[in-house]
C-alpha cells in the first residue's frame, strides 16, 4: 500500500469526457500498485445518492432556488469527504474524484451568481479541511460539449439542460481559478480520448513520480 494518500479531482462543464478519463487514470495508477478510490460528485454515498436525485433528476425539483442547490450540494460533500475521503486518505488510498468544491465555485458562484465570500466559507466548512493534492480542469468549448451532451441523449438532467451561456461562464471560471492556483492543470479535452487519457496520466507523473 502507498503510505502517502493523494486527492485528485478532475473538473469540467459537462461533456467532455471526465467519467471515461476517469476509469482510464484508476487503471493506470492501479498498475503501479498503488490502491485508488474512484468517486463521483454529488453521490457515492446512501445519503448523497438522494441528494443527486434530488440536484438531478427529481421532476418536482426544477424550480429549485441557487441557495436551496448550493446548500443540497454541499450537504452531500460534507457526508462524502467525512464517511469515504477522509477514511480512505488516512488508509493511504489515490482518491480521484468526479468534482468537489471548485464545481461549487464554479457553477453555484459564477454561473448562478451567488455571494463568493458565502461559498468559500460553506466550501471549506463541507470538505472539512481537505483540499485537492491535484486538480484536473477538462476545458472544452461550451458549444462542443453541448454538442456532444445533445448528440449522446435527449434526456438531458435538470443541469445539463442548462444554456450556452450558463456553461460559458463556469468555462472562465474554471480557468480563471485555474491562473491563480498551482494545484490546477487545464487540459484541453476536445482532443480523441487516448491522447487525452495519456497527456493527463503525463500530468500526474510530471507531479507525484
Amino acid at each position: 500500500m502507498w503510505l502517502d494518500g493523494k486527492f485528485i479531482t478532475f473538473e469540467g462543464i459537462e461533456g467532455t469526457g471526465k467519467s471515461t478519463q476517469i476509469s482510464f487514470i484508476a487503471k493506470e495508477l492501479s498498475a503501479r500498485s498503488l490502491d485508488v478510490l474512484t468517486l463521483r460528485e454529488p453521490g457515492c454515498t446512501k445519503i448523497s445518492e438522494k441528494i443527486r436525485n434530488l440536484l438531478q433528476y427529481d421532476k418536482e425539483c426544477h424550480n429549485m432556488f441557487p441557495e436551496t442547490e448550493l446548500l443540497l450540494f454541499e450537504a452531500s460533500r460534507a457526508q462524502l469527504v467525512r464517511e469515504v475521503i477522509a477514511p480512505a486518505i488516512g488508509k493511504g488510498f489515490w482518491v480521484l474524484c468526479d468534482r468537489f468544491f471548485d464545481s461549487t465555485t464554479a457553477y453555484q458562484g459564477s454561473a448562478r451568481k451567488l455571494p463568493m465570500h458565502i461559498i468559500e466559507m460553506l466550501n471549506s466548512f463541507a470538505a472539512g479541511g481537505y483540499v485537492p493534492d491535484m486538480t484536473v480542469i477538462f476545458d472544452m468549448d461550451p458549444a462542443l460539449s453541448l454538442g456532444r451532451l445533445t448528440g449522446r441523449s435527449t434526456n438531458l438532467d435538470r443541469i445539463e439542460a442548462e444554456d450556452l451561456e450558463f456553461f460559458s461562464l463556469i468555462r472562465k471560471k474554471y480557468l480563471e481559478m485555474a491562473k491563480n492556483d498551482s494545484r490546477f492543470v487545464v487540459i484541453d479535452a476536445s482532443i480523441e480520448p487516448v491522447m487525452l487519457g495519456k497527456n493527463i496520466m503525463n500530468e500526474i507523473a510530471k507531479k507525484f513520480f
